[in-house]
């Protein structure tokens, strides 16, 4: 981008052309750098424009580096210097050794540099240290320049070549730098607050005000330096919980009020030597990166041992000491065999049972999700489902449940003898998708059950958040409504697709665990108390309240994630995450549950990377999830700005996924050619239903390729892209914490690759093929099949002849015996429905995509089913044979069960 350029991209807005101040931050650095390069190649004659596009630069830069320790002010101030005094040589040898450091995160990678002593000159001098960890202490006082000076220094004299944690202190003189800092700033890991701060930040704002978001929801210009620390302190926690906070003050113990206790990890006094700050630091972090389970079973790899047990395949001797598999060794390598063992002692521990560290990884994974109790599974959230539902769900219980849940749910009804009421979600027929259950849809069954004199039947709300396509629940709000109708409610949020969300502010406000505590902490409290009895007073008679009542609500929340899917952690790595009142007294049913699922043989590499995963959040899942979303929204721009690929591509807009009720805060779409970028934090906060932006569907109607088919044939043969989902008109992308801007770089190439090979084949079509394609294309953006609700349940399998739930355990078990069904053809089974024949499904038939039953046992066969089905382009119906049709119970075998 040259200069005019520039220019005319700042005039457009900051806001508008950055979606974080990372994007701005690496900018600035990279044009600063190509800034100086040009000043050198021509030091006796440099354009105006270009050193005021300089001064612009740095200025943006002071601006910006205050939240920085590294590079930092100073530094900016020295190329500052450099570029007065016309030292044009040494400004490109700083512009770009900073850059590179930036660019490749050299710093990281070697600390004892981050102290801007060494500037590395080469590529090939950077050398990973990797028992060393950088990172950053946010210092929070009012102090001078001499002062600052000092600290530094007497902090420096504490650091030791052989620490493991090392770190550069960073200065924030208010409260709002503090705020900025924390939110921006990655690398940092500890908050020091000193009790001498102020509440306005005297650096320019201007330049960073579409970022500053987080200043905007607090109350802080006049309070006292104090209260203004436990508020900051407050606030960290409520944005980046994972950071260690400490305290400096003069106040008395006797004094100090208990909220200061109690919201620091240590408070010291002025008076008291830096060495004991230090070593707490270092101490708080050891504690943190701390691995129990990872780090015993690396201990116990390295024992001698002899083994006399199950497993030859244990210490590799039955692979390295044969002759035909030793290549199986060679592709994994020797640590793998080292630690496989079904040993539970010698410094390991049982899943089933665990005393030791097991028990303490699962502890420490429960702190960083927020949960009151954690567990680890290992086969998968399809089993964590199961465990979940059959240790609260006792046969004939009535479960609220989102009809296009995970297939795990509907199967864990048959295990528990749970009557599933079925709740539809919003269609989207267009893109053959389903969107997510509106409240007034759960809000409307469970009055029902009220009014038929059900309600203490009704035991779980079970719903996805979010779903495959990224819809994601106001759960706070459906909560709150659903705890004022049936206070005792448990809610099972399954959140296979969302680990990644308790890392960062805006969307760990929507999962299961932040606000499970947030509400138990609220209905705690005097005000809502008092809150809640106007609001009863007033009340008009005859209408549903949507606040609970405080005295009656129990928080009984549960929590299933695939940390594999969007954390880093090995296939089947699961977790439950647990917030329930009552769970003391449940915890023997779960645990036998838990049991009754769980492998006594249970792979201790998928409980070590857990473990690692756990740690890795608690360290950098802020800055990984951040990253992940800009790229995302990245991905979404450079799609919709090309001219190539919007022939072909649009990427789905909130508009086209949320109808209009369900967007309080009327935004359409986080991208816009012409507006640019639109912020999350409004509509996250309001909203029914958001979209998590790090779900793409593109929308590849008008290629006149199907989904399945452009996965297989373009995606995934020609250029090994791998995705998961696919409609019949648009595919799935997903970035995660592991996506590089390689990545993105490349699938936008790939596509852009695809679409010119589009071009180049229409050239060479006939008429009649020209023809063929506009048909196809026509069927895949206009002729889209209606997609059906849930019908019902056959009376003989519901218990109630007013309940919607049906008895779905003995139906599929009915199925068992081949003389209770026939196999009927699909356009017989029309014929049949049409003339009023009741038809009912012996088995499950879920059809891949979408992925979730169209029909479950004992569910009456609907005319829009069978049409559904029989317009169904996908290759993978589970249930369902074509050659044989659907599998229906015989009028028979329906008498014979209703007369038992």
């Amino acid at each position: 981008m040259n200069i005019a350029e520039q220019i005319k991209s700042d005039k457009r807005g900051i806001e508008k052309t950055h979606f974080t101040i990372a994007q701005l931050r690496h900018e600035r650095w990279g044009e600063l750098k190509e800034i100086s390069e040009k000043i050198k190649k021509s030091p006796d004659n440099v354009p105006a424009d270009l050193c005021k596009r300089a001064k612009v630069v740095i200025q943006d830069l002071a601006t910006i580096e205050v939240y920085w320790a590294f590079p930092g002010l100073k530094r900016i101030r020295h190329i500052e210097l450099l570029l007065e005094n016309q030292e044009f040589n040494a400004l490109q040898q700083e512009c770009s050794a900073i850059n590179r450091q930036l660019v490749s995160e050299a710093f990281r990678y070697n600390p004892q540099d981050a102290r801007g002593v060494q500037i590395f000159q080469e590529e090939e001098d950077i050398k990973e240290k990797p028992n060393q960890h950088y990172f950053e202490t946010l210092f929070v006082d009012n102090v001078d320049e001499t002062d600052e000076h000092e600290l530094k220094e007497k902090l420096d004299s504490l650091r030791e070549p052989r620490d493991q944690f090392v770190y550069n202190p960073l200065l924030a003189r208010s409260f709002e730098d503090a705020l900025l800092a924390i939110s921006f700033n990655y690398t940092i890991q500890v908050v020091v607050i000193r009790y001498d701060i102020v509440p306005k930040s005297l650096n320019n704002l201007k330049i960073l005000a579409p970022f500053i978001s987080a200043l905007k929801n607090y109350d802080y210009e006049n309070l006292e330096a104090e209260d203004l620390g436990l508020l900051l302190a407050w606030t960290i926690k409520k944005i980046r919980p994972e950071l260690d906070l400490y305290y400096i003050t003069n106040t008395s113990l006797l004094e100090m009020d208990d909220k200061i206790v109690s919201t620091f990890r240590r408070i010291f006094y002025r008076q008291e030597d830096l060495q004991e700050l230090h070593l707490s630091i270092q101490r708080g972090l050891f504690e943190r990166f701390d691995t129990p389970f990872f780090s015993a079973l690396k201990a116990y790899s390295q024992k001698p041992t002899s083994v006399f047990h199950a497993m030859p395949i244990s210490r590799g001797n039955s692979i390295y000491k044969s002759f035909w598999i030793r290549d199986f060794g060679e592709f994994y390598g020797k640590n793998l065999f080292l630690a496989e063992t079904s040993a539970t002692t010698g410094g390991l521990d049982s899943l089933l049972q665990p005393t030791g560290p097991l028990k303490k990884a699962q502890e420490m994974a429960s702190k960083a999700f927020g949960s009151r109790n954690t567990y680890f599974v290992t086969n998968g959230t399809s089993t964590a489902n199961k465990i979940v539902q059959q240790a609260l769900v006792k046969p004939g219980d009535y479960i609220l449940i989102d009809r296009d849940c995970h297939k795990s749910h509907h199967y864990s009804q048959v295990l528990s003898g749970g009557f599933p009421i079925y709740l539809d979600s919003y269609p989207i027929e267009k893109y053959s998708m389903y969107g997510a259950v509106p409240l007034q849809e759960i809000k409307e069954k469970l009055l029902y059950m009220k009014s038929k004199g059900q309600l203490e039947r009704v035991k779980m709300l079970v719903l996805t958040n979010c779903t495959f396509d990224g819809l994601v629940y106001n759960v706070e709000r459906v909560m709150q409504e659903i705890l004022a109708i049936k206070p005792d409610m448990v809610f099972l949020w399954d959140e296979a697709w969302f680990g990644f969300a308790a890392f960062t502010h805006i969307y760990r406000k929507r999962t299961a665990m932040y606000v499970a505590r947030k509400l138990r902490y609220r209905y705690l409290s005097k005000s809502y108390r008092e809150e809640y009895k106007n609001y009863i007073k007033n009340l008009p008679e005859g209408s549903t309240p949507i606040m609970p009542d405080p005295e009656k609500a129990v928080l009984r929340v549960y929590s299933t994630q695939s940390t594999h899917k969007t954390l880093s952690s090995l296939r089947q790595g699961s977790m439950i995450h647990i917030y329930d009142e009552e769970f003391p007294k449940k915890k023997d049913a779960f645990l036998e549950a838990y049991m009754t699922h769980t492998s006594t043989s249970a792979n201790y590499q998928i409980l070590a990377s857990l473990d690692i995963g756990r740690r890795q959040v608690q360290f950098e899942g802020f800055e990984m999830v951040e990253k992940c979303i800009e790229l995302s929204m990245v991905l979404r721009a450079k799609i919709n700005d090309h001219d190539i690929l919007r022939k072909y591509f649009d990427v789905l807009t909130i508009e086209d996924l949320i109808p209009e009720e369900h967007r309080q805060s009327g935004l359409k779409e986080y991208y816009d050619s012409a507006k640019g970028w639109s912020r999350l934090d409004v509509p996250w906060a309001t909203d029914e239903f958001v979209l998590d932006p790090t779900k793409i569907n593109l929308h590849i109607g008008r290629t006149g390729v199907d989904g399945d088919t452009f996965k297989n044939r373009f995606l995934m043969d020609k250029f090994n892209i791998q995705i998961n989902k696919t409609s019949r008109n648009s595919v799935l992308f997903m970035t995660n914490i592991g996506t590089t801007r390689g990545s993105v770089a490349y699938l936008v190439s790939v596509l852009l690759q695809i679409a010119k090979e589009l071009d180049e084949e229409a050239k060479s079509w006939t008429k009649t093929e020209a023809k063929i394609r506009e048909n196809q294309i026509k069927n895949l953006c206009e002729n889209y099949p209606a997609l059906p609700d849930f019908s019902r349940f056959h009376d003989v399998f519901r218990h109630h002849p007013e309940i919607p739930g049906g008895d779905i355990r003995s139906a599929y078990y009915l199925g068992y015996h081949e003389e209770n069904y026939d196999f009927i053809q699909l356009k017989e089974c029309i014929k049949r429905v049409e003339k009023g024949e009741i038809l009912v499904s012996c088995t499950f038939v879920i059809p891949y995509p979408p992925g979730f039953p169209v029909l479950v046992p004992g569910q009456v066969v609907s005319i829009e089913i069978l049409e559904f089905m029989r317009v169904l382009d996908v290759k993978e119906i589970h249930g369902y044979q074509a050659d044989l049709g659907l599998q229906i119970f015989t009028n028979e075998a329906l008498i014979n069960h209703k007369k038992k």
